[in-house]
């Protein structure tokens, strides 16, 4: 079985292949360049050691290799990694895959929403608001970025903000017509009578 198949694609682990199909490199340096250029924002590096997780799990499945260690004079020694041929086609084939393919994913903004009901109407009104005032502040940090510190990065490397972006003013759309019709009182329940209504269920059940 080929290290493909016995290793199930994840944002972080592309992202290791991706750094290593530009050049051969150590995990400070690929840690760093996900920072740099924003990927933080859609890979999960708030931990340092799950970059050497990756890259030790990677090695085992034969997706990348030591290519050297350098030890600089005032400097920690540093492995440097490359891809195998192996981790170069699979990298191309998780691109393609989770390119083409809407993710399994179970995000848990909508898992909540199934439970809504766990809250009074007025409670997730004002919590939803509060769901507003961050995605308005998340887009207000992007847009300072793309002025600032990402102005000069062409948009190809910028395409998963522009994503990221489209999908928050989207759901901040969603999220601000539900809370109005939560203001208005055209979405509401009754929280007791809904539990009052399960348990006469399971009675006649």
């Amino acid at each position: 079985m080929s290290a493909s198949r016995q290793y199930q694609p994840t944002p972080l682990a592309l992202a290791v292949l991706g750094l290593l199909s530009e050049a051969p490199m150590h995990p400070y340096r690929m840690l760093r360049l996900i920072r740099e250029r924003g990927k933080d924002q859609v890979v999960n590096v708030s931990q340092r050691k799950s970059v050497y997780q990756m890259i030790d799990r990677l090695e085992r499945v034969g997706l990348i290799r030591v290519k050297a260690t350098a030890k600089d004079e005032n400097r920690p020694e540093r492995t440097v990694y490359e891809l195998t041929e192996e981790g170069v086609a699979t990298a191309r084939s998780w691109e393609t895959r989770m390119l083409s393919t809407p993710g399994g994913e179970y995000p848990s903004f909508p898992a909540a929403l199934a439970f809504l009901p766990l809250l009074e109407p007025d409670e997730a009104l004002a919590t939803l608001r509060v769901r507003v005032e961050a995605i308005e502040a998340e887009l207000a940090r992007f847009d300072a970025a793309l002025a600032g510190d990402w102005r000069e990065v062409p948009r190809l490397f910028l395409l998963e903000i522009d994503y990221l972006q489209a999908s928050m003013r989207t759901e901040l759309a969603w999220v601000r017509g539900v809370a109005d019709e939560l203001a208005s009182g055209s979405l509401t329940w009754d929280g007791r009578q809904l539990r009052a209504e399960a348990a006469a269920r399971d009675a006649s059940g």
